[in-house]
Parts: structure tokens; C-alpha cells; sequence
């Protein structure tokens, strides 16, 4: 029986999981929803699909009002905002969504972050959604090993890679609607939120720390294209980000 599968999909990961199952799984595919009329939304027009530009809940839900009752599942691939429990009521196994972390740890924002900050396990994971951050069970995982050599960018990299085969991998199960999940223990593992990052990334220079502690500090704000470690001397404002290469 083939199910019928509503997608919110945006980013690196959202076009290509969309394109894969455009490819192998057309059929399931109800509607797709985008952040806006970008590459994800003309991909979807352009192969006949049905594709909607989110605006916002209420009328989301409104234009999935003639599906009342025939949605079997929704997806959330690599989608930025938070859904309420109204919308993960409208698929009848509710919703998966991608999240780039080893669940429990790093749930919410700036997972690459602080893996390297805390030197915590990373890796990528599919979790059930419900009305909390990035706290529902989990269906699938991926661990990445990380070395010194790493960044904040290249963990960025490294997650996008392993998610989009970690959700080809899943996928057969999500579609027959038979997976099995994991209720995470939050009694471990970690939660950041947005506003953490700026100050997490104030480097005090007549503070105590540990050299250890510095460069992690330091290659987990490096990420070409993005702000980076700042510390004041003077009343002059400064940047710093690293390199780490293994000796050979």
C-alpha cells in the first residue's frame, strides 16, 4: 500500500532527500511545503509535484484540510521552525524529523558547536517530533568520529553527509509505517538554545582556562563564512579562529 507522505523540507538535505524521493518513492509523496520559492520549491513544480511555500501555520493547515484524515506521515527534513502539536496531529503517525546531533545530546541549536566544546559524542539522528525541542523518541541513528583535525564547519559537513544517507537507510521502514523508536533518556545529554553562542564564544583573556579547553573553543567557531571567536584588549574587538593538522 503506498502511503501518503507530507514533507517540510529546506537546506542542503532538504533538497536532496526531496529529489531522492521524487526518484525512488514519487508516489507517496502528498505535498511538500518550503521556506520559500527556492530551489526545493521549482525542483517539486518542475516534476508535477504538489509544493506550497510555507507562510505560516493556519493556513498550512488549511491547504491540508482535503486531506483530513488520509495523511499517514509527515517528515520535517532539516526544517528550520518548530511545529505545534495542531500540525503533528494532521499525520496520523505524526511527524520524523531530522536532527543533526546524537540524541540526547546537543538537542536545539548549534550542535557542531558544542560537540567540540563540550567533547561530547556526535552524530545524526531521526527522532518522532512532539511539542518539546528535539525530545521525542528516536527511530534512527549515526555516530561520526571527530579527531582534532575537526571544526565547526567540517562537523556541519560531515552531519549533512550522514543524514542524507542515514534517511535514505530509514526511509523503507518510515513508508510501511512500522518503525521502531527509542524514548531518549534526557536525564544525560545536553540542550543549547540560539542565544548561548555569543557569549559561549567571548574568549576572557585574564580568565582561567586550560589549553585544552581554548582550542576547542577555537576550532569549534571556525567555519569559514561565519563569525568567529572574539575576545576585547584595549577596547579593541579581535577575531581569532584556528588550524589544527596532524604532524606528519
Amino acid at each position: 500500500m503506498t502511503p501518503s507522505i507530507i514533507v517540510f523540507a529546506d537546506g542542503e538535505v532538504g533538497i536532496h532527500c526531496v529529489q531522492w524521493l521524487a526518484r525512488f518513492h514519487r508516489a507517496d509523496l502528498t505535498a511538500i511545503f518550503t521556506t520559500s520559492q527556492n530551489d526545493i520549491y521549482r525542483f517539486a513544480l518542475e516534476q508535477g509535484l504538489c509544493a506550497h511555500e510555507f507562510g505560516n501555520e493556519e493556513s498550512c493547515l488549511q491547504l491540508l484540510a482535503s486531506h483530513a484524515g488520509s495523511i499517514d506521515l509527515g517528515l520535517l527534513l532539516w526544517w528550520p521552525k518548530l511545529i505545534s502539536s495542531q500540525l503533528i496531529s494532521v499525520a496520523n503517525h505524526g511527524f520524523v524529523n531530522t536532527h543533526p546531533s546524537l540524541l540526547p545530546y546537543n538537542r536545539g541549536k548549534h550542535y557542531n558547536f558544542w560537540a567540540l566544546v563540550e567533547q561530547c559524542p556526535f552524530g545524526v539522528s531521526l527522532h518522532v517530533v512532539d511539542e518539546g525541542i528535539d525530545c521525542g523518541s528516536v527511530v534512527a541513528q549515526s555516530s561520526i568520529h571527530y579527531t582534532w583535525e575537526d571544526t565547526g564547519g567540517t562537523l556541519y559537513n560531515k552531519a549533512i553527509t550522514e543524514m542524507k544517507t542515514l534517511f535514505e537507510d530509514t526511509y523503507p521502514s518510515l513508508r510501511q509505517l512500522n518503525f521502531s523508536t527509542t524514548p531518549q533518556d534526557l536525564s544525560f545529554g545536553s540542550i543549547h538554545y540560539a542565544s548561548e553562542l555569543g557569549p559561549a564564544s567571548t574568549i576572557r583573556l585574564d580568565e582561567p582556562t586550560t589549553a585544552r579547553q581554548l582550542f576547542n573553543l577555537l576550532r569549534a567557531r571556525t567555519f569559514a563564512g561565519h563569525p568567529a571567536c572574539t575576545f576585547v584588549d584595549d577596547g579593541i574587538e579581535y577575531e581569532a579562529r584556528i588550524k589544527i593538522t596532524k604532524k606528519k
